[in-house]
């Protein structure tokens, strides 16, 4: 039997096999713009590199550990190729590690792969998720999640935002980012939606490459980072929106919508692609793929083959043992498939001997190792990571290069979406006393969702957002300490003694799987907070605006929440720079508007609680937004609350 298996893993990794050629061979896949010219010494010196390693040695570097599970002197042992922090994961589990302690263990792990007894001493890339702005590290800027930089409609912010993030994450000696997640997200329910930049695939396909750009740059400066094209492929797209679930698109869909974003990207030069969790099952041709880390024919016969990536393919976190037949620890299948890097939360010791036990009993063929060795040093390689050291950055270390704050606060005005302003309530004069209520509105973790400091963006306070500015201190800011009152419920102050009524709500944060709404779930906002709609209850009807600014990681259904205000903002999670709302609210002091409304819908907006699919009839489509000059007068919505749907 083991020849018959050895040659069908040969056929998986050189993607011709008879299993690839329904996606593979399918002249719908673009033909792309290779980014990088062949560079034949380059690919000499790999070869040579590979030739001298042992089995062990190829083998470690292919394995990926959390810093919380392996020491320095480990990465010397096993020959470590990549180590990266969760979510939520800091030298020495301090939160509130500075840069300079980020770049401390970065040399440390750094000198530990490069004092091993291989003939060639090959560094470790270091990866962290540097989703919006780099999240992880106290004191460093936040901006918008991407659900919020598609309403801005703008490139250009996307690789500043690129730039700046790329900056910040060499300040902390990391050099890879786990971003852009390019997903083109299908079903408001998915916890994930607010990482999707849109719902149209054009618009993904635009900011992929612009992302990219912005972290990449050309690898050679000092200030850029090695992206991810994630999550591969069809991750937006599951059913019913479950997160890691089965995504039931034709083949031609997952080209034209899923797909559209990583086009971009591999023109673009992205060095790596993340494999995604989720399944393909193609229910109208009766095909089902299975798990996207077990599928040869996308990760090798398209990717690879097809689209010419020629950088690694890393898994997600312990995404391997979710392929059937498989473990965390052990996984022929997904290797074989074209996993070149394999990210563990914690068995790497026992992946490490599996898979030694794998290739010497054929199960793996030493050629799809080499591949997946050839292609990690190809990515080094080309970041200059053999000639450069973390703390040689000229910002390592540096707060300063955390921060990017006029950047953010320009990202937050322009996704900002104005969907009401009825009798003109915005913008708020100058010199205005306003009642600011709200469980938002003094509250940088709900401001800056998911992703933030840990990894579901909770457990933390304020005090975790250092430099950064809520919503009321900045209408603090704007029309001075002394016309501002506070009241987060409402409760207490007469909204009738005021000129206007700010209330900031919205969603608290969430991240990957938590953040579902789970099956029969509704849209419904005001039936998970219900302290939302209490608080706008408790100001509206007194006869002074009331302008509702509402945080969240999706669309959903507030028609409740609209009928009782005169100005609706969609603000999405705008990060830590909450100066930027101001800027919108607040006119300046000679009276007129400093700046206008120019966010537009990337993503529709349900009409009913139960309104997943928002393709017919929302109740508002893509591109819908008001600017301030605009005069739209919105009639009350029809209310009809449901919590569950069947």
């Amino acid at each position: 039997m083991k020849p018959i298996l050895c040659a069908a893993l040969i056929f998986g990794i050189t993607g011709v096999a008879l299993a690839t050629q329904t996606a593979a061979s399918d002249a719908a896949w673009p033909t792309l713009k290779a980014h990088a010219v062949p560079d034949a010494a380059l690919e000499a010196r790999i070869a040579s590199i590979v030739a001298g390693m042992t089995l062990a040695q190829k083998i470690g570097q292919m394995t990926q550990a959390e810093i919380q599970t392996i020491t320095p002197e480990e990465v010397t042992r096993y020959y470590i190729g990549s180590v990266l922090n969760g979510g939520g994961s800091w030298p020495g589990k301090n939160m509130h590690g500075t840069a300079a302690d980020w770049v401390a263990l970065a040399k440390t792990y750094r000198d530990a792969s490069t004092h091993t007894d291989a003939k060639v001493q090959i560094p470790l890339i270091w990866g962290t998720d540097a989703v919006h702005g780099h999240n992880n590290v106290v004191g460093a800027t936040l901006f918008p999640h991407n659900m919020g930089l598609g309403a801005a409609h703008d490139p250009e912010l996307v690789k500043a935002i690129g730039q700046a993030t790329a900056r910040a994450v060499r300040a902390s000696g990391v050099d890879w980012t786990f971003a852009p997640t390019l997903a083109v997200t299908q079903d408001m329910r998915w916890g994930r939606s607010y990482e999707s930049y849109s719902s149209d695939p054009m618009l993904v396909r635009q900011y992929a490459g612009a992302m990219v750009e912005g972290l990449q740059g050309d690898l050679k400066s000092d200030v850029n980072v090695v992206a991810t094209a994630k999550h591969y492929i069809g991750d937006g797209g599951t059913w019913h929106g479950v997160d890691q679930g089965e995504n039931r698109a034709s083949l031609q869909t997952l080209i034209d919508v899923h797909g559209q974003g990583y086009y971009s990207a591999i023109e673009a030069g992205v060095q790596t692609v993340m494999a995604s969790f989720n399944s393909w099952n193609d229910v109208a041709a009766g095909a089902d793929h299975g798990k996207m880390h077990g599928n040869a024919e996308l990760l090798t016969g398209v990717l690879k083959n097809r689209l010419g990536f020629d950088g690694f393919v890393v898994s997600d976190w312990d995404g391997i043992g979710q392929v059937p037949g498989c473990k965390n620890d052990d996984c022929p299948q997904a290797i074989n498939a074209g996993i070149d890097m394999v990210m563990l939360s914690k068995d790497w010791k026992p992946f490490i001997a599996n898979t030694l036990r794998d290739v010497n009993e054929g199960r793996i063929p030493m050629a799809r190792i080499d591949d997946a060795v050839s292609r990690i040093l190809r990515v080094k390689l080309r970041a200059g990571l053999f000639d450069h050291r973390p703390e040689q950055s000229s910002v390592a270390g540096k707060l300063e290069a955390l921060q990017a704050r006029e950047l953010a606060r320009r990202a937050v005005r322009e996704s900002l979406v104005l969907l009401k302003n009825n009798g003109q309530a915005l913008p708020i004069a100058p010199g205005s006393r306003v009642l600011v209520v709200g469980k938002s509105a003094n509250n940088l973790v709900n401001q800056s969702g998911g992703w933030s400091v840990t990894w579901q963006g909770d457990q933390t306070t304020n005090a975790e957002f250092p430099g950064g500015t809520t919503v009321l201190a900045a209408l603090q800011k704007s029309l001075g300490a002394s016309h501002v009152v506070f009241d987060e419920t409402g409760t207490h102050a007469d909204a009738a003694k005021f000129d206007a009524v700010i209330a900031v709500i919205g969603e608290r944060p969430y991240a990957e799987g938590a953040g579902d709404i789970k099956a029969k779930g509704s849209l419904w906002h005001a039936g998970r907070y219900p302290e939302d709609l209490a608080a706008l209850q408790a100001v509206a009807g007194k006869g002074k605006p009331l302008v509702t600014v509402f945080m969240s990681g999706r669309p959903l259904y507030v028609n409740d929440l609209i009928n009782l205000s005169d100005a609706f903002v969609a603000a999405w999670l705008p990060g830590t720079e909450g100066s930027g709302i101001a800027d919108l609210l607040v006119q300046e002091k000679r009276g007129k508007p400093g700046f206008d409304f120019t966010g537009r819908l990337s993503f529709a907006w349900p009409a009913s609680a139960c309104q997943f699919d928002t393709t017919k009839a929302p109740l508002w489509a893509r591109g819908s937004g008001l600017g301030l000059r605009d005069q739209n007068t919105l009639p009350q919505l029809p209310v009809a609350a449901e919590a569950s749907c069947e």
